[in-house]
């Protein structure tokens, strides 16, 4: 027989805040969702810092008995449920975006984001491998954010998981629009018919198209996103405008200005409970901070697929963009991450004037 889970899928305003601010306001609404019946309980990718790109990324990661992994075993074993959300994380000289799951009484299971997405690239590295979470709840698949749009690695759960469990804090970037020095703005949509192409059906990817590949292994799945206003520098002004501006040549002239140049973009706002058919049995309106509560069928044990896999539905731009971007960007996280190093190491000096 189906067993019944209640789970709770939550969204927060992304704008970086202090982590014991943003704790503190995750806190509330799991203690919320736990009153209300939750087992389970899935924050958004960076719930306690922000979404940013800044080089204070580097300084916010934590080893993994640090300050936020802390607070959720604690809640955890203080509520009675299982907690999952995603966090920047420290280990041997090496960052990653970490999901970490947490039972209560205290096991728990994580997984690295194994694709950064573009920019991303500049603040941590790729993970290695999958991970299915066997948990009293049942067996569990982790993934993070963009890797959700590699079916490849849905095909890894397939067989083998009976939910699927996915954090995310995605800007839209495939409606951004470019800040220029001037007071001038330009939107994705006047950069060219490549910048197009990429646009089409991406606003769909965690919604429609991610569901797809849920029902494909038919199993529910639980998604979270962040949501509010994503405004930020490139972590690599100038090549980033360069890139920009190979379709859109009135750009060049910014080139010499391109640490100003500022991008901006709302969330995807794709914060949900869906069944094993990928039907949403709940989701978080948006634009607020707050979580959807739900209870699922998970099949006695995991199911086999049945049926060819769809395809995801996006561009293959896309992924030959964050390809690009990864290969751009992975010396800057080099050369950063070797600055972080120094400091914890010498304990003398401030990583702001190691930069």
């Amino acid at each position: 027989m189906p067993k019944n889970l209640k789970v709770a899928a939550v969204q927060m305003m992304a704008e970086p805040a202090s982590v014991e601010e943003r704790l503190r306001r995750a806190e509330r609404l799991i203690a919320q969702a736990a009153q209300n019946g939750a087992r389970l309980v899935v924050l958004p990718e960076l719930f306690n810092t922000g979404y940013q790109y800044s080089d204070q990324n580097y300084q916010l990661a934590e080893p993994l008995d640090g300050q936020t992994a802390t607070w959720m075993r604690r809640l955890a074993s203080q509520y009675g449920l299982h907690l999952a959300g995603a966090f920047l994380r420290r280990e041997q000289g090496e960052i990653y975006d970490t999901l970490l799951l947490v039972a209560p009484d205290q096991r728990f299971w994580i997984y690295d984001k194994l694709y950064p997405w573009m920019w991303e690239r500049a603040y941590f590295r790729e993970g290695k491998g999958t991970t299915v979470a066997d948990t009293d709840l049942g067996k569990i698949g982790l993934l993070i954010c963009w890797d959700a749009a590699h079916p490849y690695l849905w095909q890894r759960y397939a067989g083998q998981v009976e939910l699927m469990l996915v954090s995310s804090c995605p800007p839209a970037v495939h409606d951004l629009t470019l800040l220029l020095p001037d007071g001038k703005q330009v939107r994705l949509d006047e950069l060219g018919s490549l910048m197009r192409r990429m646009r089409g059906a991406a606003q769909e990817t965690f919604g429609a198209h991610l569901r797809r590949q849920s029902g494909c292994l038919k199993v529910p799945v639980v998604n979270t996103t962040g949501t509010g206003l994503f405004n930020s520098r490139f972590p690599s002004p100038l090549v980033s405008l360069m890139t920009f501006a190979l379709t859109c040549p009135r750009l060049w002239k910014y080139v010499p200005q391109a640490d100003r140049v500022r991008v901006e973009a709302r969330y995807f706002n794709e914060t949900y409970v869906a069944d094993a058919a990928g039907k949403v049995l709940q989701r978080v309106p948006a634009e607020k901070e707050g979580y959807a509560l739900s209870e699922v069928a998970l099949p006695p044990a995991p199911p086999e697929p049945q049926g060819q896999q769809p395809a995801f539905g996006i561009s293959r731009l896309n992924y030959l963009l964050d390809a690009f971007a990864n290969w751009a960007l992975a010396p800057v996280y080099r050369r950063r991450i070797k600055l972080l190093c120094k400091a914890l190491r010498d304990g003398e000096i401030f990583f702001e004037e190691a930069l």
